[in-house]
């Protein structure tokens, strides 16, 4: 008994010294919280093609997702999946995201519960009219583009969505395709932080199956819009590039020919800068000795040519002219070339400048893309 006694004695000593050990104690709960973060990084690390895909309906996408993890927390995942989403992943995987997600307003029992609560505003805030209507413009835009409507509905009423959906549907293919994309991304985020806050895989949304008339119409706007993602012929560029530190240069363009409806083939294509420091370029004086060319190159099948300069993560201010040999493309046509010029500002020199050419044997149409 005595040695039992002092045995007890020695065991109460420790315990009382040794806190650690004690349930409830500061010392316990952090090992506690450390356990917790130790299984959230080990989910992460689990998280498989089919998590990221319940994020955004690329199968591209979610397999670079998976390629690129783990993730340190949602804002590397972010900047991560903005990066594969507009630069990694084709047109081809836009509309596959696209055709994941259902039409707005829609009740399939194959529509997920993320995109539910996503819609729940716009679902609470309907009335038979406007559920009607909806489904009326909403026919009508994917007769038009090919996809369904796409927007950010989370938080946003009934009303507010079929205002958005009626403006854009007067938007240009080409136009509307990059705003959708853009939708999407939005979307995509949203998830993002929902994955990684929960506790427990995400289910990933079943696509959504199209019409087949309107494969016809998905097919055109999958060549159209080609031109974002595709890999260009080779281009000469003039002078040493640097290392590349970008996935593009920061001066990009394409060329849609508008008379048929399809990326323009086999157009030349030359960029130059305003190297001159006695006056800017002047409408008088267009051929004026001050401009260096950049680089060159030709349009492939899908309207995109190769880099007209090095890759980059700036580029300086001041003029460029962009030319296109619209004569050589259409020798019967009106325009025998074509020149752009056009100005990057100071503050500006890490914007991305894309400057299209929409074009047709008697007109053309120019614009600052994305």
């Amino acid at each position: 008994m005595k040695f039992l006694n002092s045995k007890l004695r020695k065991v109460m000593t420790n315990e009382l010294l040794n806190p650690t050990q004690l349930p409830g104690s500061a010392s316990h709960l952090s090992s506690d919280r450390l356990r917790g973060r130790r299984e959230m990084e080990e989910r992460r690390r689990r998280w498989s093609v089919d998590d990221w895909r319940s994020c955004c309906g690329s199968t591209r996408f979610a397999m670079e997702m998976a390629a690129a993890g783990p993730f340190s927390d949602l804002d590397h995942a972010v900047r991560a999946a903005r990066h594969i989403w507009l630069n990694l992943v084709d047109v081809n995987g836009w509309l596959e995201a696209f055709a994941a997600h259902p039409a707005i307003g829609s009740t399939s029992p194959s529509v997920s519960q993320w995109s539910k609560e996503e819609q729940s505003k716009a679902m609470s805030t309907t009335t038979d009219s406007t559920m009607m209507e909806l489904k009326e413009w909403n026919h009508k835009y994917k007769e038009k583009f090919g996809f369904v409507f796409l927007i950010c509905a989370s938080g946003r009423s009934s009303p507010e969505i079929l205002s958005e959906l009626k403006n854009r549907y007067n938007n240009r293919p080409i136009v509307e395709l990059e705003i959708a994309a853009h939708e999407n991304m939005k979307i995509t985020e949203l998830r993002l932080a929902r994955l990684f806050s929960t506790t427990q895989k995400a289910t990933p949304s079943p696509p959504i199956a199209t019409a087949d008339p309107s494969a016809k119409s998905a097919e055109r706007i999958g060549i159209i819009g080609a031109h974002i993602k595709s890999t260009p012929k080779p281009s000469k560029i003039t002078g040493t590039p640097p290392a590349p530190s970008s996935s593009r240069p920061p001066i990009t363009t394409h060329v849609l020919d508008v008379s048929t409806g399809s990326p323009a083939s086999g157009m030349e294509i030359h960029l130059e800068k305003w190297i001159s420091n006695s006056a800017p370029p002047s409408f008088t004086d267009r051929d004026h000795p001050g401009w260096k060319l950049l680089g060159s190159s030709e349009t492939n099948s899908d309207g995109r040519c190769g880099h007209l300069m090095a890759v980059q993560e700036y580029v300086e201010s001041g003029f460029y002219r962009i030319s296109f040999n619209t004569g050589k493309y259409v020798a019967s046509g009106f325009y025998p070339f074509v020149s752009v010029v056009f100005e990057v500002k100071e503050g500006q020199e890490r914007d991305h400048f894309h400057v299209p050419l929409l074009h047709s044997p008697f007109s053309f149409t120019t614009y600052r893309g994305s």
